[in-house]
């Protein structure tokens, strides 16, 4: 899931046209300003994060809001500190709940514990169960997409929306893009490569930033620790992080069109136009799958992980969603 973090970075370096109908003019944009909160940092989200005992492991997760559920899934090696400027924007009108993954984020399972995309969807259920919520709205990035997908397939009486962006799907699951990440994670080399963030932050800002950001000035030190520390702290936390990579293949999503073509639940696409691992044609794809299809967001200068950039997009696109 986290695979394409990477994608435009070198082994060495590493450690990646919608028609008009489809696009919602400005103009035609909610003009109901947005509730914000101050913006969440580093270590207020530190500060807010929970864990939860399940038989999977010490499962953590951020939850900020009340009302209706809204289940946030990241990417890679990313965790749910991605959402935190949507949690911002969307908790006045759900309970937002950031779960990190297993195998990523503080999240913490013990050795034996699959991380197959198969077993992180059983993993959320447990949590939802958990925390005794019974369905929910779910906005997803990158192979979070491909578990949520899963999960509507699996549990659809649990799923109210979705949001997808940049991620996935069927046919290209996982992207070639993400193939030198795998073949370092097989290696045993990228957690040493990733490490080397913490200390030179130029370093992870000018590979794995540029790849991913629009921005790569977003990747403050403090950020970069939120997102690197845990997947390095331990030798079975280094083990996990590229058994996560190695769990991709083969394709999690492999024979699930049927059913996500028979799906009534209504799906809204916003995908960054200038990433290079997830293309505009796996865009086009989800909107001619779903039956339910909202259309497709373009942000032009969006790569991979524009959601952590343009959160007021983010917000924007799923209250438009939940009204729906």
């Amino acid at each position: 899931m986290k695979r394409r973090l990477f994608l435009q970075l070198s082994p060495a370096a590493i450690v990646g046209s919608v028609s008009a109908t489809m696009l919602m003019p400005a103009q035609a944009r909610s003009k109901e300003p947005d509730i914000q909160k101050p913006a969440t940092d580093a270590s207020a989200f530190h500060a807010m994060r929970r864990f939860a005992s399940l038989p999977s492991g010490e499962i953590a997760y951020v939850e900020s809001g009340q009302g209706d559920t809204a289940l946030f899934l990241h990417g890679a090696p990313l965790n749910g500190f991605q959402w935190r400027g949507a949690i911002d924007r969307l908790s006045p009108y759900r309970r937002c709940i950031a779960p990190d993954f297993m195998g990523l984020g503080y999240t913490q399972v013990p050795a034996q514990q699959s991380l197959t995309a198969d077993a992180q969807l059983q993993m959320l259920i447990s949590l939802l169960d958990h925390l005794k919520i019974v369905a929910v709205d779910i906005i997803a990035s990158d192979s979070g997409g491909a578990v949520a997908q899963l999960f509507l397939v699996r549990y659809p009486e649990r799923v109210r929306s979705m949001l997808l962006t940049n991620c996935d799907v069927e046919p290209d699951s996982p992207p070639a893009g993400v193939q030198p990440v795998i073949k370092m994670a097989r290696a045993g080399t990228l957690a040493d490569e990733t490490a080397k963030w913490l200390s030179d932050n130029t370093l992870a800002r000018t590979t794995f930033g540029t790849a991913v950001f629009h921005n790569p000035s977003i990747l403050s030190a403090d950020n970069i620790a939120c997102y690197v520390t845990p997947l390095v702290s331990s030798p079975l936390r280094r083990q996990q992080y590229h058994d996560f990579h190695l769990a991709l293949e083969p394709n999690p999503l492999a024979g699930i069109e049927a059913a996500l073509r028979s799906s009534y639940t209504p799906v809204r696409i916003v995908w960054g136009g200038s990433d290079t691992l997830f293309s505009m044609a796996d865009a086009q794809y989800l909107d001619r799958l779903f039956p339910q299809s909202r259309g497709i967001r373009v942000v032009p200068e969006g790569k991979l992980f524009f959601q952590e950039e343009y959160p007021d997009v983010i917000a924007e696109e799923a209250r438009r969603l939940w009204k729906a």
